[in-house]
């Protein structure tokens, strides 16, 4: 099975144009998404937000590996979770099994916080729901899970 000659930037102008027409579509989700958060209380920055949504994830995560999974330094996120500590969303903890490693747990507030941004954002995204047809709902889940997959799968290198 042989491809035409150029078939291979045929299909790279077509997945540019696609990801161009999913570019406004993104934006519209993004403001969405962002405008839940900055309706709760505290309004957090959205870094802060990933830090806390990242440790409720990961009960194991120390100092070290959080700045990872952001893809931030230590001292940067050090200042981070100063701040959320001292928000009282945050509590730093020595390892019980390790003395020298410090675990980082989400507080009753913190977690409380996480829920209230996280159920705004379900009732927005479900507002606009609203106006799609099951169909669309359906194949609007299928796409972000396939993209959420392609984009695991090309980061496991």
């Amino acid at each position: 099975m042989g491809c035409a000659e150029g078939s291979d930037d045929g299909r790279r102008e077509s997945r540019e144009a696609t990801a161009r027409r999913v570019v406004d579509a993104v934006e519209s989700l993004v403001v969405c998404w962002l405008a839940a958060a900055e309706e709760a209380m505290p309004r957090l920055p959205d870094r802060q937000l990933l830090a806390l949504r990242t440790i409720r994830r990961r009960p194991e995560l120390n100092l070290t590996a959080l700045a990872e999974d952001l893809g931030i330094g230590l001292p940067t996120a050090s200042r981070l979770c100063d701040r959320l500590e001292a928000a009282g969303l945050l509590e730093r903890s020595v390892q019980p099994r390790n003395r020298r490693e410090v675990q980082l747990v989400l507080t009753p507030y913190g977690r409380r916080v996480l829920t209230d941004v996280t159920e705004r954002r379900v009732r927005r995204l479900a507002a606009v729901f609203e106006g799609m047809t099951p169909m669309q709902r359906t194949a609007l889940e299928s796409g972000l899970f396939a993209f959420r997959q392609a984009q695991a799968a090309g980061t496991d290198d």
